[in-house]
């Protein structure tokens, strides 16, 4: 079975980063996207290591981007007991489409690992 997907949308706020354990760096942000007629759609998007790095020096909210990555499926009870689930798109690429000038005009050969 094939699990890969292609979103484009733009970033709704500035990326997060954290760090694992080892110190690898994970960032995450949130992408909307069209989703059918007047309709949009969000989902999270998480990135690891270099592309991680990449993301959080690069992305900004409002930079439209094409993701290819993995969907993953998430399930977990709520505090008040309600079954909960979400989506989360696990980033293989990032490709940069537009932004407001912040960023992707620095960006150089040898840092997208891709």
């Amino acid at each position: 079975m094939i699990n890969q997907v292609v979103l484009v949308g733009n970033l709704g706020a500035d990326p997060e980063v954290f760090y694992s354990a080892e110190g690898e760096p994970i960032a995450s942000f949130s992408l909307a996207f069209h989703s059918g007629k007047d309709k949009t759609g969000w989902i999270k998007v998480t990135s690891f290591k270099k592309l991680a790095e990449i993301t959080e020096k690069y992305l900004h909210k409002g930079a439209r981007v094409a993701v290819v990555g993995i969907l993953e499926h998430h399930k977990w009870e709520g505090e008040d007991g309600s079954q909960r689930s979400n989506h989360q798109l696990i980033a293989n690429s990032i490709e940069f489409i537009k932004t407001d000038g912040r960023g992707f005009e620095n960006v150089k050969e040898g840092d997208v690992p891709f």
